[in-house]
C-alpha cells in the first residue's frame, strides 16, 4: 500500500521519518509537509495526492483541545471536521456560510455541514476514540467565540488543517484518516502550559505502531 503522511510542519513527523528504516511495515511510506492553514494545506496535499497517487493519506499533528478534562499528549482520530471560521459574527453571534446561505450545507463532500470520513471503521486500526474536529485559519482566543464555536459545532478539537484534509480527499475519492495528539486547551495563550514537545513524541510512538499494522 503506498501511504502518504502529511503534516502542517516537518517537527510533527521528524521522529517517525528518522526512524523509518526501522519500522516493519508492508507500507510504501511518502512524507509530505503542507505547510500550515488551509489555503497551504488544499493546495499542496492535491498536488502530492496528484504526483503519488497514494491509496491512503494519513494526516498527523498536533492540535487543541475544547474539553478541559484531557489529558495531554492523548492521540485521537478525526471523524468530522468542520470549517468554522468562514462566515461572519452579528450582534455577538456566529454565522457560518451555511446559515448565511452562501453554501448548500449538503452540496458534496458536506453532509449537514460536515466533512464526514466513511474510512473509519477500515483505518483506525488502533481503535483510537473518535471525535469532531473544527478547522480555523485564525487560532481561536476569545472566550466568547470559542463558546460560539462551542454551540455551533460540540467539537473536541481545533486545528488549521484538518478541513482542507477532509474536503481534498472526498473530492479525489481517496481513503484518508487524521490522526491528532493534544497539546494545549483551545485559547490558552501560555505556551509555558502547553505539552508540544510530550505530544508529537506521543504522536510519533503512537504512528511507529500504527504503521506495523499494514
Amino acid at each position: 500500500m503506498k501511504m502518504l503522511i502529511t503534516a502542517a510542519t516537518k517537527m510533527e513527523i521528524q521522529p517517525l521519518m528518522e526512524a523509518k528504516d526501522a519500522i516493519k511495515t508492508g507500507a510504501d511510506i511518502i512524507f509530505h509537509t503542507s505547510g500550515i492553514g488551509m489555503m497551504a494545506t488544499t493546495f499542496s496535499l492535491a498536488k502530492a495526492i496528484e504526483q503519488h497517487k497514494p491509496a491512503l493519506v494519513v494526516q498527523v499533528g498536533i492540535a487543541g483541545c475544547f474539553d478541559n478534562t484531557i489529558t495531554f499528549g492523548s492521540v485521537v482520530v478525526v471523524g468530522k471536521e468542520y470549517m468554522a471560521d468562514m462566515g461572519v459574527t452579528e450582534n455577538h453571534e456566529w454565522k457560518d456560510v451555511f446559515d448565511m446561505n452562501l453554501s448548500d450545507s449538503n452540496e458534496f463532500p458536506f453532509s449537514n455541514k460536515q466533512l464526514i470520513n466513511p474510512n473509519i471503521p477500515e483505518f483506525n486500526v488502533l481503535k483510537s476514540p473518535v471525535v469532531t474536529g473544527v478547522s480555523v485559519n485564525t487560532i481561536t482566543t476569545d472566550v466568547l467565540h470559542i463558546q460560539q464555536i462551542k454551540k455551533h459545532y460540540h467539537p473536541f478539537l481545533e486545528s488549521m488543517e484538518g478541513a482542507a484534509l477532509h474536503y481534498v480527499c472526498l473530492k479525489n475519492c481517496i481513503p484518508f484518516i487524521q490522526i491528532r495528539a493534544i497539546s494545549n486547551l483551545v485559547g490558552e495563550r501560555d505556551k509555558k502550559r502547553w505539552k508540544i514537545k510530550e505530544s508529537i513524541s506521543n504522536l510519533n510512538d503512537y504512528l511507529k505502531e500504527y504503521l506495523v499494522r499494514f
